[in-house]
């Protein structure tokens, strides 16, 4: 019974946060994150998408899975995975559990070493905990082109540097946005 009350406590938090999500991230925070991800990816080969949810969908919660999980799926469905050099990145917000993850491509994963991503997670961090979440979310971004840039520079010869394949804009989800 205990695990059914905490379940039904958590979908209820998750569904109440859904609501902050429009405040953190309004159309014109989203408009310059997407200009960001377009810019970034003129300097690299790799792909980058942004997303952020208020609360996990009713599955994930009443299995009890965690923000790792939906962040994993989500590269996934998104098609982060689909690049050429499996090279691209999610930065993923669960605004709901205060949970960031970024979930990298197997050849960024084994270029970069763990503690660029570490340091990308503490800046974010910093910021949310000052509610700053665009900024948290431009610095990261930042951080992750700098990081791409770094590992796989954008080739002019073969490459414009930005996959047209995958939308720029941000992905975001929640009681007002279409979920996934």
């Amino acid at each position: 019974m205990a695990g059914l009350w905490n379940r039904l406590q958590r979908l209820l938090h998750h569904r109440w946060t859904e609501g902050q999500v429009r405040r953190a991230f309004p159309p014109e925070v989203l408009l310059r994150l997407e200009r960001q991800v377009a810019a970034s990816e003129a300097r690299h080969s790799g792909q980058v998408r942004l997303c952020v949810e208020g609360g996990l969908p009713y599955s994930y919660i009443w299995r009890d899975a965690t923000a790792r999980e939906r962040g994993v799926a989500l590269f996934g469905k998104l098609r982060v995975w689909d690049t050429e050099q499996n090279n691209g990145v999610l930065i993923y917000l669960l605004m709901a559990d205060h949970a960031i993850e970024i979930v990298a491509d197997r050849a960024l994963h084994r270029a970069v070493p763990a503690a660029s991503w570490q340091a990308v997670l503490e800046g974010m961090q910093q910021d949310f905990r000052r509610d700053a979440y665009a900024q948290g979310m431009e610095t990261a971004l930042l951080r992750v082109s700098d990081l791409l840039a770094a590992h796989f520079p954008a080739d002019a010869a073969h490459h414009t540097g930005h996959d047209a394949s995958l939308p720029d804009t941000p992905v975001v989800q929640g009681r007002f946005f279409k979920d996934m």
